[in-house]
């Protein structure tokens, strides 16, 4: 059992929570994540990416998106209560290494998982630009953390309430421009953002990789439901990645992939969240 030792709302169906699992949080390196599965009544099983690592509190640090049923149940979940089985670290970490000028590129969600691996370049002594990105201001997470990295940071909103009303690819194509260009690119977010970030340093040469969060069951790379084709290849996102070569990767092949099960996982957030108002309704009487 895990035990949840903080939750946090950080935007609108946006949680984050710090989770016990000494063992996980002292392998766990930049770019790994977890598979969990809240209990054996329940189970589907989920990636998430680990945020955050404390090994002298022994805990890891979750941000994930209610979306499905399965998140819709962990965000119902308090401190003090358990997630039964959590798996990790899994994947293969990020490589760092110094590599002088790293623009790091976050969307949305994404930005859980860009903050370890921007954090773990700054400290191999790079200069680390970051540019973030979301819909609104408010959806807007983890600046603080970041902006304590960057040596320079960016930030985009669609609708122009914070930051600049662009694309994150807008800046990027920006500092792209620049002489001298950067040296590295990481972007991680939605499958669109990461592949227009691609699109954008294509031109540039510069490399550029990205972390697919694609559907995944065991990750062990028995399954096969992550696949994906990168460079003409199949390759499984939960052994072989999570992080890719963006200039490589069948962005729309695995886009489609992606949407083949969202009408599922629309119907069981729903009624997860029914469950749930019924529960509250009957606790109340």
């Amino acid at each position: 059992m895990n035990t949840i030792i903080e939750k946090t709302a950080l935007a609108e169906n946006i949680i984050k929570l710090r989770v016990k699992a000494p063992l996980i949080a002292e392998e766990s390196k930049p770019g790994q994540f977890v598979i969990v599965q809240i209990d054996s009544s329940y189970a589907e099983r989920i990636p998430l990416t680990i945020a955050d690592a404390d090994t002298a509190e022994g805990a890891i640090t979750l941000i994930f998106q209610v979306v499905g049923g399965t998140t819709h149940k962990l965000a119902l979940l308090e401190p003090g209560d358990a997630i039964q089985n959590i798996l990790g670290p899994l994947g293969t970490p990020t490589h760092i290494e110094r590599f002088g000028t790293v623009v790091c590129v976050g969307g949305g969600i994404g930005i859980a998982p860009l903050h370890p691996i921007a954090r773990a370049l700054k400290e191999s002594g790079n200069r680390v630009i970051i540019i973030l990105g979301a819909r609104t201001k408010d959806l807007l997470i983890l600046e603080q953390e970041m902006r304590a990295i960057a040596d320079e940071l960016y930030i985009c909103t669609d609708d122009g309430s914070y930051g600049r009303k662009a694309l994150v690819t807008v800046p990027l194509k920006e500092l792209c421009e620049r002489q001298p260009a950067p040296d590295k690119v990481v972007a991680i977010g939605p499958a669109i953002m990461m592949k227009f970030c691609a699109q954008t340093t294509r031109p540039f040469s510069i490399p550029t990789i990205v972390s697919l969060n694609t559907i995944m069951i065991d990750g062990t790379g028995m399954c096969g439901g992550c696949r994906v084709s990168v460079g003409g290849e199949t390759k499984f996102v939960c052994v072989d990645g999570p992080e890719f070569d963006g200039h490589l990767v069948d962005f729309d092949n695995m886009m489609m992939r992606l949407r083949a099960y969202a009408d599922f996982e629309h119907k069981a957030f729903e009624q997860c969240r029914l469950e749930a108002e019924i529960q509250k309704a009957e606790e109340t009487r």
